[in-house]
């Protein structure tokens, strides 16, 4: 068993400090592009996450649930109800369940990508938030080893940054700075990047 309760509650600390330390960045990065109010929506999510992640239960699809609740209520962005949405779609496949192995991370990734873009009604490529998941799905598919996925995953996120950093948003709000937004990374995937090394440790 690689993760559990108490690998979750660490890991949602991690999470909630590097939210709270990359506010003014992701807010900066999304106000040049959208609205510029992703730091705030992530670090109110990540505050009510974190404060309920002591009376977690150990069934780890009802923990999940939970943290999506706590991120509907605490924002009524697009981008925490998208992040809501992938959390519950891992809550179902997990329901019941004390412990996930490593080796099933890339499983459920790509479920958190698809009811994202079922959600969003949106695809891969367009320079979101999902291309970033995608990365990682495919990154770690085959992986078995916890220091494995993990390095996987991070190494994915960074590489999605790169690849998509010239190209021109097609989907969401960016997609009204298509030209300007060629040479800037997406604000959607920088958060997903930082989730991603906190969550790595």
């Amino acid at each position: 068993m690689s993760i559990d309760i108490t690998a979750m509650r660490a890991a949602i600390t991690r999470l909630a400090a590097a939210m709270e330390r990359d506010f003014e960045a992701l807010n900066a990065a999304d106000g040049a592009l959208g609205d510029g109010d992703l730091g705030v929506t992530m670090t109110r999510g990540m505050r009510l996450v974190a404060e309920g992640a002591p009376d977690l239960p150990e069934d780890l699809g009802q923990a999940l649930l939970r943290c999506a609740q706590a991120f509907t209520r605490s924002s009524g962005s697009s981008y925490g109800t998208l992040l809501a949405t992938g959390l519950m779609a891992m809550a179902k496949a997990v329901k019941g369940r004390t412990g996930i192995e490593a080796a099933e991370v890339s499983d459920l990734v790509a479920l958190a990508r698809d009811a994202m873009i079922a959600r969003g009604k949106a695809e891969t490529g367009g320079k979101t938030v999902l291309d970033s998941l995608d990365a990682v799905a495919r990154a770690t598919e085959g992986l078995t080893e916890p220091a494995e996925v993990a390095g996987a995953a991070v190494a994915a996120c960074r590489a999605a940054l790169d690849a998509f950093r010239d190209r021109s948003a097609t989907v969401g709000r960016a997609r009204i700075f298509a030209e300007k937004s060629r040479g800037m990374d997406d604000p959607g995937m920088l958060a997903m990047a930082a989730i991603v090394v906190a969550l790595a440790g």
